[in-house]
């Protein structure tokens, strides 16, 4: 299943971008309302849950500084990346969009289209408002 947020511009420089999202603490600023719980792990792992949702662990596997940044889940469960592409578009200014990329049965992804499309707009959307 692949599923991309809507391309957002963030008031920081493609690097700021890029190290904000390097430091797993920095992702709780951007989870949504719904966030039941959010826990740092280790300095290249979090952990957060979301209302009705199981509890998901990301890591940061890979990064391309300044322009890339995958972040995988670390449950066999759940299978999926989230991917950060972060353009330059100036000084002070870059382009963020957000890429899910999931394996799941198709039972499962009927169910977690609808609220995972959700999640990375809106973690997207809370990114140009840091």
């Amino acid at each position: 299943m692949e599923l991309q947020s809507d391309k957002v511009t963030v008031q920081k420089s493609q690097q700021e971008l890029f190290d904000f999202l390097t430091n797993v603490s920095n992702y709780e600023q951007i989870m949504p309302d719904s966030k039941e719980k959010f826990e740092v792990k280790s300095e290249d792992t979090f952990a957060f849950a979301l209302k009705g949702m199981p509890e998901i662990s990301l890591q940061i596997q890979e990064t391309r500084e300044p322009e890339y940044i995958k972040l995988g889940s670390t449950s066999d469960k759940f299978d999926f990346s989230l991917d950060v592409e972060i353009a330059s578009l100036g000084e002070n200014q870059s382009e963020a969009q957000l890429f899910f990329h999931g394996k799941f049965n198709t039972m499962m992804a009927m169910m977690v289209k609808g609220p995972l499309k959700k999640f990375i707009n809106t973690l997207s959307e809370n990114l140009s408002r840091i």
